[in-house]
């Protein structure tokens, strides 16, 4: 069967196969929406074995996905689901990627600290008695899920109705949904926190089967799906984020972050974004070589 690229993302490729899909993971790499012009040695084949090794685990909880098979380095074949416009969906379509992303936080982090910092979200919306004042870190206590569009140009977080809307989703289907995703995060906490981490936020996305049955798409679990923090850094006082915030930091200290979006803020050209120097290549791979270890429990041996 003729292999042809149907997609070329940041730091993943698609290839289509007809029925199914063959996913390649780069050892490309990005951070602010920019591909950086250095790779991290054995990026990909960690991020690949981390997807294959949540699938199989979804499998025995008794989750579908898209998973059909690890293509060692680091690939894996894939069931395809189509992509329908959301015009075009009813509650009779099946065999199509479900319009929607799923967000599941269980600290305070990232965006969702901003958005407190902000006044969008109060502490009662995070099930904290009202007048809580909240801080960075802080676990939540209960997880907070929420629902953003998945191809539109920029995602944008949906109310229960919209996104009922949008996706042909039932009222029963939507908790289902929400069911799963849950199930797989509470597993990963369960999982990473007897290895050292503490499992913080994560994606998930979905799609219905040729029977009309949810399951779970592109990956989840990995170095650059989801956030970790270091659990004996936390249990300190401090957050270290693991995964390419080394990096992220990085590109801060060098100032190319605020050049960067001060152009995006005036409407000028962006600069272009200068490659890693060889010791910092050498730390963000060791990195996610680390970071694979103790999301899996194995020993990383390259494969390839």
């Amino acid at each position: 069967m003729e292999r042809k690229l149907l997609m070329k993302g940041k730091v993943k490729e698609a290839y289509d196969l007809g029925d199914r899909l063959e996913f390649q993971f780069t050892d490309n790499i990005s951070v602010f929406d920019k591909i950086i012009p250095s790779t991290i040695p054995f990026k990909g084949e960690t991020l690949c074995r981390e997807g294959v090794y949540w699938f199989e685990r979804a499998g025995r909880m008794g989750i579908k996905s898209h998973f059909l098979e690890y293509l060692p380095p680091a690939g894996m074949l894939c069931k395809r689901a189509k992509i329908i416009p959301s015009t075009e969906i009813t509650p009779q379509s099946r065999d199509y990627l479900i319009p929607l992303e799923w967000i599941c936080r269980w600290y305070v982090a990232g965006s969702l600290l901003d958005r407190v910092r902000s006044g969008e979200i109060t502490a009662r919306d995070l099930g904290f008695p009202s007048g809580h004042s909240i801080s960075a870190g802080e676990i939540l206590p209960e997880p907070f899920l929420e629902v953003s569009t998945k191809l539109e140009s920029t995602d944008r977080l949906l109310k229960k109705e919209e996104a009922l809307a949008i996706s042909g989703l039932s009222p029963q289907e939507y908790e289902q949904a929400r069911e799963i995703v849950l199930r797989i995060d509470e597993d990963i906490n369960r999982s990473v926190s007897s290895r050292g981490l503490i499992h913080v936020d994560g994606k998930k996305e979905l799609a219905f089967d040729a029977d009309r049955e949810i399951m779970v798409v592109d990956v989840y679990g990995t170095a650059d799906e989801d956030r970790f923090w270091d659990k004996k850094s936390y249990d300190e006082g401090e957050l270290v984020d693991l995964s390419k915030e080394y990096v992220r930091q990085y590109y801060r200290q060098t100032g190319y972050k605020d050049r960067l979006y001060q152009a995006r803020e005036e409407g000028r050209a962006e600069p272009a974004i200068p490659s890693l120097p060889d010791d910092v290549v050498e730390e963000t791979s060791r990195i996610y070589i680390k970071l694979f270890e103790m999301i899996t429990g194995e020993k990383f041996k390259p494969i390839r």
